[in-house]
C-alpha cells in the first residue's frame, strides 16, 4: 500500500496575521485606571496584603517577558507608571519574590465555539546545571535539574487550555487525567490527540469518561485489550484500523498530523527562555503559568487561517 501524499496548505489571512505579528512586538503597555492595583481587605486577623494578585502578575509578566531580575523589574514598572500619572506604588522586589510562590495566575483563555479538540504534549526545561556544551568541554558539575511542562492546546484557537508542571521523573501518561480535569465539565471535548507515550489504559479511559475520541497511535507491539471499558473498546478499534490501513494512512485518516501544532506551541514556550529563573517549585509553577498567559495573549491577537489546496 503506497504512502499518501501530504497535502499543501495556503494561508488566507496574511494581511491580518502580519498585523498581529507586528502588534506582538509593540512596546505600548496600557494600564487601566480601574484596575485593582491595591489588595482588598481580607477580613481576617493580621496585616492585609498591600498589592493585589493582578499587580504582582503584572510585574512578573514584565520580568518573564524581558528576562529581568526582581530589582530590575521593580525599576522597569516604576518607569512605566511614571509617564501615566498614576500614583500607584510598585511592589518591592522582595514582595514580588515572596508572593510569586502562592500567586494564583490569571491565564486568559477565550476558547472556540463547539467541542474542544485538545492536543497534548510535554517538554523538559532546565532549572539548574551547566549547559551540555560547557559540561562536555570544561567538565562542569554533572548535577542538572529539570522540570517537565505538560500542556494542552485548543486545536482551533491554538490557545493553551491546560498546563501542569512536574518533576523530571514524572511520566507523560499519568498527567493526562489532570490536564483534562482543568477543562470545565460543561465544556464538551471532541477529541484528545497525543503521541504513543499516552497509549495506556488509564489515558484511554480518561478520554472516554469525557466523551472524547482518543487519537493516540498504538505502540508497535500493541495487543488488543479486553473490551471491558469504553476506553479499551476505542483503543482496540484504533489498533485494528492502524493494522488494516497501515500506520501512515491511519495517521492521515485519524487527523493525527494535527499534533504538529502542539509541538510548535512547545517551541514557543521555550522561546521565552531556555531555563527557569526561579529556584523553588512553587515559584517555578507561577513562572510557567505567566509564560502561558503571555502566549495566550499573543495568540489572541491573531493566528494564521489556512486551507488545504487541491
Amino acid at each position: 500500500m503506497s504512502k499518501p501524499t501530504s497535502p499543501t496548505y495556503k494561508t488566507t489571512n496574511w494581511a491580518d496575521y502580519n498585523g498581529a505579528l507586528k502588534r506582538r512586538g509593540s512596546l505600548t503597555i496600557w494600564f487601566d485606571p480601574e484596575m485593582n492595583w491595591d489588595a482588598e481587605l481580607s477580613g481576617k486577623r493580621g496585616r492585609s496584603r498591600t498589592f493585589s494578585d493582578a499587580a504582582i502578575q503584572t510585574c512578573l509578566t514584565m520580568k518573564v517577558l524581558f528576562g529581568m531580575a526582581f530589582r530590575q523589574t521593580t525599576g522597569f514598572v516604576e518607569s512605566l507608571l511614571r509617564p501615566t500619572g498614576l500614583d500607584w506604588t510598585v511592589p518591592d522586589f522582595s514582595i514580588i519574590c515572596r508572593r510569586q510562590r502562592t500567586l494564583a495566575v490569571n491565564i486568559p483563555y477565550h476558547g472556540a465555539k463547539g467541542p474542544l479538540h485538545m492536543l497534548i504534549d510535554s517538554t523538559g526545561i532546565k532549572v539548574e546545571g551547566e549547559g551540555e556544551w560547557n559540561a562536555r568541554k570544561h567538565g562542569g558539575p554533572k548535577r542538572r535539574v529539570w522540570r517537565k511542562i505538560h500542556i494542552g492546546i485548543d486545536e482551533q484557537t491554538l490557545e493553551i487550555s491546560a498546563v501542569e508542571i512536574t518533576g523530571s521523573n514524572t511520566g507523560d501518561a499519568p498527567m493526562l487525567h489532570h490536564l483534562l480535569n482543568q477543562i470545565p465539565h460543561d465544556q464538551q471535548i471532541g477529541s484528545v490527540t497525543a503521541d504513543g507515550a499516552y497509549d495506556t489504559r488509564r489515558c484511554h479511559n480518561a478520554s472516554a469518561d469525557r466523551g472524547a475520541a482518543a487519537v493516540i497511535p498504538p505502540r508497535k507491539n500493541a495487543q488488543p485489550r479486553k473490551p471491558t471499558t469504553a476506553g479499551a473498546i476505542a483503543r482496540n478499534d484504533a489498533l485494528r484500523a492502524s493494522i488494516y490501513l497501515g500506520r501512515a494512512i491511519w495517521r492521515n485518516w485519524s487527523g493525527y498530523h494535527r499534533k504538529s501544532r502542539i509541538e510548535t506551541k512547545v517551541h514557543c514556550v521555550k522561546l521565552l527562555g531556555q531555563r527557569l529563573m526561579a529556584r523553588d517549585f512553587g515559584r517555578q509553577v507561577a513562572e510557567v503559568q505567566v509564560r502561558v498567559a503571555i502566549l495566550n495573549g499573543y495568540t489572541a491577537l491573531g493566528i494564521p487561517v489556512t486551507k488545504a489546496m487541491g
